[in-house]
């Protein structure tokens, strides 16, 4: 029998605009360094298998599912989860776009979505109808059909464009 050696590492991550620092184990994935290491529970597990969307961050301005990344691989990168996105108080607009159009239902894979979402809207305010659903292709909902995500989608952009809130 052969000894395993556990091999950590010291990281430095900025989650919301804010440094977090932390030795961590070399294994220990970016989905289980938010919601364990730092408390952020809205990154949900869903799958452990990279399908469901249900882990979905921003890193450096783009999406990834956080259940595919090691924290080591974060190291000196910037996050953004959903609870980064409302600021003093206020939802993003995608937020409020999902609110008001009633695009969630038991809310599990809402925080993937709504960050799938802001990550098209960062980078096309003016997506079509099919673009917002390719975009959101790597989410799964078992609850809505996804009508109400889209047009979600599609009123925050239109939101966005009027000048009523930028994407952060």
């Amino acid at each position: 029998m052969t000894a395993r050696m556990e091999t950590t590492s010291k990281i430095r991550v900025k989650v919301n605009g804010e440094i977090t620092e932390r030795t961590v184990e070399s294994r220990l994935l970016l989905v289980d360094y938010l919601r364990e290491e730092l408390g952020l529970t809205g990154t949900h597990v869903g799958c452990d298998t990279s399908n469901c969307g249900a882990c979905t961050v921003i890193m450096d301005g783009g999406a990834v599912k956080s259940c595919t990344v090691l924290a080591v691989q974060a190291d000196e990168r910037e996050i953004t989860t959903i609870e980064g996105l409302a600021r003093r108080g206020e939802l993003h607009v995608v937020q409020e776009a999902f609110w008001e159009n009633q695009a969630l239902q038991c809310g599990f894979c809402t925080p993937g979505m709504i960050m799938a979402a802001v990550d098209l809207l960062g980078k096309n305010r003016a997506p079509t109808d099919r673009e917002v659903r390719h975009a959101i292709a790597g989410n799964f909902c078992r609850c809505t059909g996804y009508n109400s995500i889209v047009e979600s989608v599609l009123a925050a952009a239109a939101a966005i464009r009027e000048g009523r809130q930028p994407v952060k």
